[in-house]
């Protein structure tokens, strides 16, 4: 079974907001994720077929997502 922390992995990417604010409009209307901002943190939730493209999406535009 896996670990509780893979999952979540593969169902959210984390981001400064900083880096936010300059894909984020792209990011929702592009892909069907939930975008939560706080505490200086966006994250981006989605299916893991969705966070996997979006962060393909992220890496082309030179975004290193965690």
């Amino acid at each position: 079974m896996p670990s509780p922390a893979t999952l979540r992995d593969s169902t959210q990417i984390v981001l400064p907001e900083s880096v936010l604010a300059e894909f984020g409009e792209h990011l929702e209307t592009e892909f069907v994720v939930t975008v939560a901002e706080g505490d200086g943190v966006a994250r981006v939730i989605g299916s893991p077929v969705e966070i996997k493209r979006a962060s393909d999406f992220l890496a082309r535009q030179g975004v290193s997502v965690r």
